[in-house]
């Protein structure tokens, strides 16, 4: 039989879209020959649809949809994701299933049994998992073992239920098994997807297709990566990362025997997140996130704060691919503080991308509130209210123009500024989405060296200076924050790690700076829960997945 992968960008809630695209998917995969078309989780009303299974009507516009999709499955069959209705009286109103379209109607609803609640998942809140044993599905003389997304994981969620779905499904002999996912990209989820994949074809000696969507949700951004494994838990074909695609792929029932074992998954490290292969696919995540992000609701131009240091100018180049230079506008705010070759790096690099920008100095904004302050300011010393100031001067100023002309503001801060509240509520700390706060400082940087591979598009003395927010004389990150280099690695081994801080001390880091920094990230979660949505590309990204009291008190 032939079967074909059918990788879509979905769009949660837009039920047209996503059944034309179905559709069209379908047809295009009937005259390819193909007898079965497989689609991703939740396909017919997009993942996640989160609060929106609460809706009656979302519900119903979704069955009607998969039994629109049913009707055009006559000589060919379908596999597609949507929530269906527990009948029972107990337990939550809805399951996440897969069902299996033929002959114009649905042949069988295969509901998930193991709920990921876990990071940015939230399911065992709306669904029911499935309590009775899977069974496979039997079309033209193949026998499919149908599962979704974290059922070939063995994740249980419900320790009372803690069972291996494929354990139950592969004593019924099934030909091929079957997996639809909604598996959001983060840099290190290839290798661990590819791994499960692999030992799953190798436990059970069966040929694996895995269906993946594509595109951005908000935050979240899937990669796509859809792929056919064989018993031997070789990949047979992959589709493209972070873009649609389709592939038809000829099984027969023959199988491989002596199957070689599966890989190793190696620990999520520091090193792997600012490797090369991590920074192109972050690069590439970004990209999209905010393509989909202004596309999907139906926004077109951005603007952004270009300082002349490195993290405006990375997200300005993505921007610029993301949306076409020319949906792009840089405004450079320059203080009496602003050292001359920020300007001027910042207008190179404007100029490298064609993209129009414009100068605005705030020095006299800023006098004129600093009179204002006079009278309850005098005989204080200069010191972060007139710093902030500044800041929230800057934005004003983008937000009055993002207003006027009907510009998304996109924040600049990385996730290093944001874990220690190195920012300004309501000055840079502004914005419609956050394209960097998931991005440590360092990683920046491998960001800007990535771009800059075959010409110098980011001024190369954007890189090589010093980082400074420029908000007083002589000012650099390093004389608030330990060194990028330090900070990073314990930021990155107490937020993706959850390392606390005695086990750190233990590890060789200083305790001095440990206990600050730990400090510093706990106290400034207030900071965060006034930010703009975070494009996730980490496995712990500040915002949904990552829930902490801002009243609490964990370190001594």
């Amino acid at each position: 039989m032939k079967i074909a992968l059918a990788q879509l960008n979905y769009h949660v809630g837009n039920f047209s879209n996503n059944v034309s695209a179905i559709c069209d998917a379908i047809e295009k995969a009937k005259s390819q020959g193909a007898g079965l078309v497989v689609f991703a989780e939740l396909s017919v009303c997009g993942y996640p649809p989160r609060d929106f299974l609460e809706f009656s009507d979302f519900i119903r516009r979704s069955s009607e949809a998969v039994e629109t999709i049913a009707s055009k499955c006559t000589g060919i069959a379908a596999i597609v994701g949507a929530p269906s209705v527990n009948p029972a009286a107990k337990g939550k109103p809805l399951y996440n299933t897969a069902f299996f379209l033929a002959d114009g109607k649905i042949r069988a609803e295969i509901h998930k049994t193991l709920l990921p609640n876990y990071d940015v998942f939230d399911e065992y809140r709306y669904f029911e998992p499935n309590r009775l044993p899977g069974s496979v599905v039997e079309y033209k003389g193949f026998r499919f073992a149908i599962t979704i997304c974290e059922d070939l994981w063995n994740i249980a969620e419900d320790p009372l239920y803690v069972r291996n779905p494929m354990d139950e499904l592969s004593g019924q002999s099934p030909d091929i098994l079957i997996n639809i996912a909604a598996s959001p990209f983060n840099y290190n989820q290839e290798i661990k997807r590819l791994e499960v994949l692999s030992r799953n074809a190798v436990t059970y000696s069966l040929p694996v297709v895995y269906v993946n969507q594509v595109g951005g949700q908000t935050e979240l951004i899937f990669d796509g990566g859809s792929m056919v494994v064989g018993s031997d838990g070789a990949v047979g074909t992959r589709l493209k990362e972070f873009s649609e695609d389709f592939a038809i792929y000829d099984f027969s029932k023959s199988r491989i025997p002596n199957p070689a074992p599966h890989s190793h998954v190696p620990k999520s490290s520091f090193h792997s997140f600012t490797s090369p292969e991590a920074t192109r696919l972050i690069y590439q995540a970004l990209v999209l996130g905010i393509r989909d992000y202004f596309g999907k609701l139906g926004f077109s131009k951005a603007i952004l704060g270009l300082s002349g240091g490195i993290d405006s100018a990375v997200t300005l180049v993505l921007a610029a691919e993301a949306l076409g230079n020319q949906n792009v506008r840089a405004i450079l705010l320059p203080s009496q503080f602003s050292s001359d070759h920020s300007i001027t790096d910042a207008r190179l690099l404007a100029e490298n991308l064609d993209v129009a920008y414009d100068i605005i100095p705030i020095e006299d904004a800023y006098k004129t509130i600093e009179l204002t302050l006079q009278p309850q300011f005098a005989g204080q010393p200069f010191n972060i209210a007139e710093e902030n100031i500044q800041a929230r001067i800057r934005g004003v100023i983008l937000m009055a123009l993002s207003n006027k002309f009907g510009y998304i503001l996109l924040n600049t801060s990385n996730k290093s500024e944001a874990a220690v509240g190195y920012g300004t509520l309501y000055g840079d700390m502004c914005g419609g989405l956050s394209v960097l706060g998931d991005v440590y400082k360092l990683q920046v940087y491998e960001l800007a060296r990535l771009i800059n591979a075959a010409s110098e598009v980011i001024p190369e003395n954007t890189i090589l200076k010093p980082p400074s927010a420029e908000l007083r004389p002589d000012q650099k990150d390093s004389d608030s924050l330990p060194d990028y280099s330090i900070l990073d690695q314990v930021l990155f081994r107490y937020i993706e790690q959850r390392t606390g801080p005695e086990e750190l001390i233990r590890e060789g880091y200083d305790e001095t700076t440990v206990r600050r920094v730990l400090k510093l990230v706990n106290t400034n979660e207030y900071k965060r829960a006034q930010t703009p949505p975070i494009l996730r590309v980490s496995p712990k990204a500040f915002g949904m997945g990552r829930r902490m009291p801002i009243v609490a008190k964990y370190l001594s």
